[in-house]
């Protein structure tokens, strides 16, 4: 028996060195760390179970291939976790570290927890042909059957290549470290040899590429470790799974540094920071926002409103004015549906002046990648409170959460303003004639613009109409959706039976 400990307890030795000690070495001298190292510093200490430590692939004989899978806790909560093993011939995916990933999924599904993906991997093992492209497509339906089941969650922590990039693209957030984190379909020579661009793997899928410009990236930081940290941090605010709810907290009332009532500068059309309205109405230091560089006209994150899990979506008026656009509408959508299947209510601030015009955004999809917007929020059957605060445009309006599009309760500040566009191109296009024909154009168009804007966009005359609950003073915000949430906590919808929607993808 001693003899068959000693021989396990080698094997188990030799498994923590991956792919040698040289590599291992390697990998630390790139300021990156190993696969076991990553997990051990994500999850709680001393509370990871790795599962088929000992499998072996046909062609190589180290124990556990390219991938550490196992089970443990973080925030003393369940979660299964994979960590990619670069040491072992560059972390490629072959079919036996394939049906590890899928094995950890399915327990992730059974048992109702997050899965959580550490991504170092140059993609496809090519020694293994077909069988490694196979092992990806297991790996992506599994992604697919968990999606909205529990939540998924892609730390790229080194190169995610080819098909390695997929999975986290289905997954529900992506994390990234600066330098070190990269994600591209192709490398540099493929391309150069496809189209004759030179290029870098920094600027084909690095960290920043993917944080402002193509929205992949969820989060970005600057080392491992700090990225760990924020991912534990995340988990707070996410559920185990679509049948639970996140635990309350403890509340935190906002210290209020700045009175609301001051913040809407006096003309409507100038700029102010919605990022001040939103720290003074949820519990203090509680607001995570979700892809905070990229499509920056619109605001998306987590937060707690009296120690209870929300959501929120606002317009940023200090970018692009807070105009709806392709890129902010597929942000805001997806964010929202992710909301919708975990249960978390979602509070929309509403100051937007329409959809952003141009023929590039209407070349590039403006109406289809805008109904997006329009479809999550009418889909969402979780509590859905809206506050106008100023400008409510056009269709923007109806888009952003508005009564008819299924929102439960809504809000505006006297500030609001709704109308089907702006005031100045209202009345010069209804009053055309009478502005031509005037002596005074000046002291009649500035008349009219205070008449429709009194008669026609007051929020007066949504509350009459009864578009709006209440009219609310800023001051009285954080109460007012704290109550709102109370009323609609125990919210039941029965939807007709269907497979699924088609939304307009």
């Amino acid at each position: 028996m001693k003899e068959d400990i000693l021989k396990l307890n080698k094997l188990r030795q030799k498994a923590l060195l991956g792919g040698g000690k040289d590599k291992v070495d390697s990998q630390h001298s790139k300021g990156k760390l190993t696969a076991i190292e990553r997990i051990n510093l994500l999850l709680d200490e001393n509370s990871f179970t790795e599962i088929d430590k000992f499998k072996i692939s046909q062609d190589i004989e180290i124990h556990g291939d390219s991938v550490v899978v196992g089970t443990g806790k973080i925030n003393n909560n369940d979660v299964c976790v994979y960590s990619q093993d670069f040491t072992v011939m560059g972390g490629s995916l072959s079919l036996t570290a394939a049906d590890k990933i899928c094995k950890i999924m399915d327990i992730a599904i059974k048992i109702g927890c997050p899965i959580i993906g550490i991504i170092d991997s140059g993609g496809a093992r090519i020694q293994e042909g077909v069988d490694s492209l196979v092992g990806y497509a297991k790996i992506f339906t599994k992604n697919v059957r968990s999606s909205g089941v529990i939540p998924q969650i892609s730390i790229i922590v080194g190169p995610s290549a080819g098909g390695a990039t997929y999975s986290p693209a289905v997954t529900d957030f992506i994390f990234m470290v600066k330098n070190i984190g990269q994600m591209y379909i192709t490398g540099p020579d493929v391309v150069k040899q496809v189209t004759g661009e030179d290029t870098t793997h920094e600027e084909l899928g690095g960290s920043e590429s993917h944080m402002k410009k193509s929205g992949l990236a969820h989060f970005l930081f600057d080392t491992e470790e700090e990225c760990f940290t924020n991912v534990r941090n995340f988990l707070k605010y996410i559920p185990q799974n679509n049948q639970e709810t996140v635990a309350e907290s403890d509340s935190v009332s906002p210290k209020l540094p700045v009175d609301l009532e001051n913040i809407l500068p006096s003309n409507s059309n100038h700029s102010y920071d919605m990022n001040e309205i939103i720290t003074n109405i949820v519990d203090k230091d509680s607001f995570i926002e979700i892809q905070d560089d990229y499509a920056k006209n619109i605001i998306i994150g987590l937060c707690k409103f009296n120690g209870k899990n929300s959501a929120i979506v606002a317009q940023q008026p200090k970018h692009l004015a807070g105009v709806l656009d392709i890129k902010a509408s597929e942000k805001a959508a997806r964010f929202i549906r992710f909301c919708d299947a975990f249960n978390i209510p979602i509070i929309s601030l509403v100051d937007v002046p329409g959809f952003l015009p141009g023929t590039d955004q209407e070349h590039n999809g403006i109406i289809r990648r805008g109904a997006k917007l329009l479809y999550a929020y009418a889909e969402a059957s979780v509590p859905k409170v809206s506050i106008i605060i100023r400008k409510a445009y056009g269709g923007a309006y109806i888009v952003m959460s508005s009564k008819y599009l299924l929102s439960d309760l809504n809000y505006a500040w006297p500030s609001a303003e709704v109308a089907v566009m702006g005031p100045e191109a209202a009345i010069k296009l209804i009053y055309r004639k009478e502005l031509k024909n005037s002596k005074n154009p000046e002291k009649l168009e500035k008349d009219l613009l205070e008449k429709y804007k009194n008669e026609v966009m007051s929020p007066y005359r949504l509350a009459e109409k009864g578009y709006i609950e209440d009219i609310i003073e800023p001051n009285q915000t954080r109460e007012t959706i704290i109550k709102s949430l109370e009323i609609l906590e125990n919210k039941r919808e029965v939807l007709p039976p269907k497979k699924h929607g088609n939304i307009p993808l």
